[in-house]
């Protein structure tokens, strides 16, 4: 038997899986069968709210669509927050249905000139990650007759730590280099680009409080420190996210509340240098992970040396991350749960197991369930981020997963 990560609050205690109150099975015929990703609008409205509520009012949010571009997902999302963050010219396509280009901006190390031209022509604020990067979005604007708006993405002298993907402190094909960061924005400055200001993330993902508090005082005194060295005020800086959720046993969520008094501490404290700028923090995991659920239906259960399998219809190539194959050193269980029988008295040791002919198809490894039987439905928790778009979704040939968003005012 090996532990399971938590079941998120909004589904905890329940008998029988409703996602925004809706049972699942109702939702599952909505989207018109198994696999399916079961989205709550009403747990998403209610992260933000919260965490309004813990930053200080001058600080922005921001929503990193790569989490989850799931377009109704998407759409009420942009009705929540203050600015979408876009890592592609496809994000940016979607974004721009759902806001305007001035609340856009586009990060990514390997933007192709077309992806530049079309920020550009738009009006989103290009985050630059480095200086040839700046040049070309010079001279596209130069052809289109256009002034492009340029943030500049710092790779900063320090990182997150405790974050699951650290992008600070070490050479990185994200950003530019602290230190050569302020000739960059003279240069900026002087072309007459329409300079917006930095863009400094240290990394992502993780559940030390004091360790994002820290990040934050860092990546404050770092912008005062470069914007001095520029002898340019920026006009915004974006503070990275890099709150994580609980995915595996042992996990504490992070303390939003604690760390928006102390960022609200850090910018009293703030340099003369940016007693005008305005800020903002970009989430996507923290502001829709916990909402979503994967669900799956069981069309096996076997045994095999003196092992039980219980084997789904759905795996890894539509929730990649839950099968330990996404970023995970040592692969540990996701919550997971029979949805017909959430509260349901233990009965079994199994191991759930994707339809994918690989055996890396391995969703939960030796978790205690209640009594399974073909036909059931096994849900996994934490799946509102990274799941569809970030899976081998063509992988064998399988059909993509299903989605449902369940609306705040269902």
């Amino acid at each position: 038997m090996k532990p399971v990560g938590p079941i998120p609050a909004g589904f905890a205690g329940q008998s029988r899986l409703t996602v925004g109150g809706v049972d699942f099975a109702k939702l599952l015929e909505r989207a018109g069968d198994t696999p399916a990703f079961l989205y709550d609008g009403s747990a998403m409205a209610v992260r933000v709210a919260r965490l309004r509520a813990a930053l200080p009012p001058q600080v922005r949010v921001h929503y990193a669509i790569k989490a989850n571009p799931y377009p109704p997902l998407l759409s009420a999302m942009a009705g929540l927050v203050d600015g979408l963050d876009v890592a592609s010219g496809g994000e940016l396509a979607m974004a721009l249905t759902v806001k305007p280009a001035a609340a856009i901006s586009f990060a990514g190390p390997g933007k192709r000139d077309d992806e530049l031209s079309a920020a550009i022509t738009a009006g989103a604020t290009l985050h630059v990650e480095s200086e040839g990067e700046a040049d070309r979005a010079l001279a596209i604007g130069d052809r289109l007759g256009l002034i492009p708006s340029i943030a500049v993405r710092v790779n900063p002298d320090f990182e997150l730590r405790g974050s699951g993907m650290r992008m600070g402190g070490r050479a990185s094909p994200f950003g530019i280099d602290a230190v050569r960061v302020p000739a960059l924005v003279r240069r900026l400055v002087a072309t007459g680009a329409d300079w917006h200001g930095f863009h400094i993330f240290a990394g992502s993902q993780t559940l030390d409080s004091a360790a994002i508090i820290d990040a934050q005082a860092a990546t404050l005194a770092l912008a005062g420190r470069l914007a001095e060295e520029a002898g340019a005020v920026p006009a915004f800086v974006n503070l990275g996210g890099g709150f994580g959720i609980p995915y595996f046993a042992g996990d504490a969520a992070v303390d939003v509340e604690r760390i928006g008094q102390a960022l609200g501490e850090a910018l009293d404290r703030r340099g003369a240098v940016l007693a005008d700028t305005g800020f903002a923090v970009e989430l996507g995991r923290w502001l829709v992970g916990e909402a979503g659920v994967y669900c799956t239906r069981v069309i096996d259960v076997k045994e095999s040396g003196g092992e039980t399998f219980v084997v789904v219809d759905g795996g890894l190539h539509h929730q990649l991350a839950a099968s330990g194959n996404f970023g995970t050193v040592v692969r540990r269980n996701y919550p997971v749960a029979v949805a017909e029988r959430m509260d349901g008295a233990p009965a079994m040791t199994a191991s759930v197991v994707g339809c994918l002919c690989t055996p890396l198809d391995r969703l939960a490894d030796r978790v205690v369930l209640p009594e399974v039987a073909v036909g059931d439905t096994i849900v996994l928790f934490q799946a509102g981020a990274y799941g569809a778009t970030a899976s081998p979704a063509a992988f064998l040939g399988h059909p993509p997963a299903r989605e449902v968003f369940v609306a705040a005012s269902e």
